[in-house]
């Protein structure tokens, strides 16, 4: 047993340090601020986002653009509060061209149909995602549009993270797990094997969307509408999707208020992971896996394995100590310093027993998105 466990943690340790490596490597994109020439479809499915969808609009009326040249639309996935009356109420008396429709649904997948009800009616050929609960940044459209004058890309991969106040452990546990996310993005497209992405700032052009026949393939599954996607992309044009490293393009969404919801969203998450097509995707979750559950293992076998204890203590140790040097790396480029990083040591001792939590529900259980029940 320790010797596959040394096995495990000696993979995980060369391929999270390929991450800090990729994340180096990858270089931060500086903005110009030259006059726009790419024109955008913002593209914002909701369903019951009252509560949010204030901060997203007030957000959008400040994006430095010119207005002739983006424009966004709204998918109604079928509300029951006045998220449709709060975006007329907001933007009617404004410059932004804009509309609200309602979602087609044609598939098992809600967001993905909103996402194909939108793009037929764009009317521009980059399209960008975002959700209704975040924030998009001033310099955002600026950003995209200047990428694009020196990068040939068919996609960008835009950079996303949490809005919290760090004032309880729940926010930073999420904090930190969406870093690592993030971590393994960005080193990801560092070392030339990309695998992750976000759909709250997801930007593609919609020739190359019909020309893949969109979401055509995994439209049965609920979630994926950004990773099916990316993979459809990265696999016919590899060298033309792209990461847009830039903290000036960093859209902001809010950490969930509760430990049910959190695991509710990772199931989700966790759900769709089996259906990747990527072999890099799917050989960094297996290691992952594995290596939770070697940490695990390793808990116990510190009590129960006197002659191996130390061998133990040292995998958990380095998988420790790893995570905190890919993480505060990316902590740097996220926030500027390092210290949005409280609870690390709790988080850390958490979390193997949380993933695999995650996974074991998931593979018995159904979850909850929007209001909606779905299965594996």
């Amino acid at each position: 047993m320790i010797t596959l466990i040394i096995s495990i943690t000696t993979i995980y340790l060369i391929l999270m340090l390929s991450f800090v490596y990729g994340i180096k490597k990858n270089k931060e994109f500086k903005e110009q601020k030259k006059p726009a020439i790419h024109s955008f479809s913002i593209i914002i499915p909701f369903r019951n986002e009252a509560t949010n969808l204030q901060e997203l609009l007030n957000s959008l009326l400040q994006l430095n653009y010119a207005e002739n040249k983006f424009e966004c639309i709204f998918v109604d996935d079928n509300s029951s509060d006045n998220s449709s009356e709060i975006i007329h109420k907001y933007l009617s008396k404004t410059e932004l061209n804009y509309s609200v429709v309602n979602n087609l649904r044609t598939s098992a997948s809600p967001k993905k149909d909103a996402i194909n009800t939108a793009i037929q009616l764009a009317n521009f050929d980059w399209i960008i995602t975002t959700d209704a609960d975040c924030t998009v940044p001033n310099y955002w459209l600026q950003l995209f549009d200047e990428f694009l004058e020196i990068n040939t890309s068919v996609m960008m991969v835009g950079p996303v993270m949490y809005s919290t106040n760090n004032s309880s452990f729940l926010e930073n546990f999420q904090l930190l797990d969406f870093l690592s996310l993030q971590a393994a993005t960005l080193g990801g497209f560092g070392i030339k094997k990309p695998f992750l992405c976000n759909g709250a700032n997801l930007a593609y052009k919609k020739t190359v969307f019909l020309e893949l026949n969109g979401f055509q393939g995994n439209d049965n599954i609920a979630s994926g509408d950004d990773i099916f996607l990316f993979e459809k992309f990265y696999k016919k044009h590899p060298n033309c999707v792209h990461f847009l490293k830039s903290n000036k393009a960093i859209v902001r969404t809010n950490a969930l208020k509760s430990w049910k919801e959190l695991i509710q969203q990772r199931m989700r998450w966790a759900a769709k992971s089996s259906s990747y097509t990527l072999g890099m995707g799917k050989f960094v979750g297996i290691i992952v896996l594995l290596m939770n559950l070697a940490f695990i293992i390793c808990m116990l076998g510190i009590f129960n394995d006197l002659e191996n204890s130390i061998n133990y203590l040292n995998c958990m140790l380095l998988k420790v100590g790893v995570d905190f040097i890919l993480i505060k790396q990316i902590a740097v480029f996220y926030s500027g310093n390092s210290q949005k990083i409280k609870a690390y040591l709790l988080g850390s001792l958490l979390y193997p027993f949380f993933s695999t939590y995650v996974i074991f529900k998931t593979l018995t259980s159904s979850y909850t998105w929007k209001e909606r029940i779905f299965k594996r």
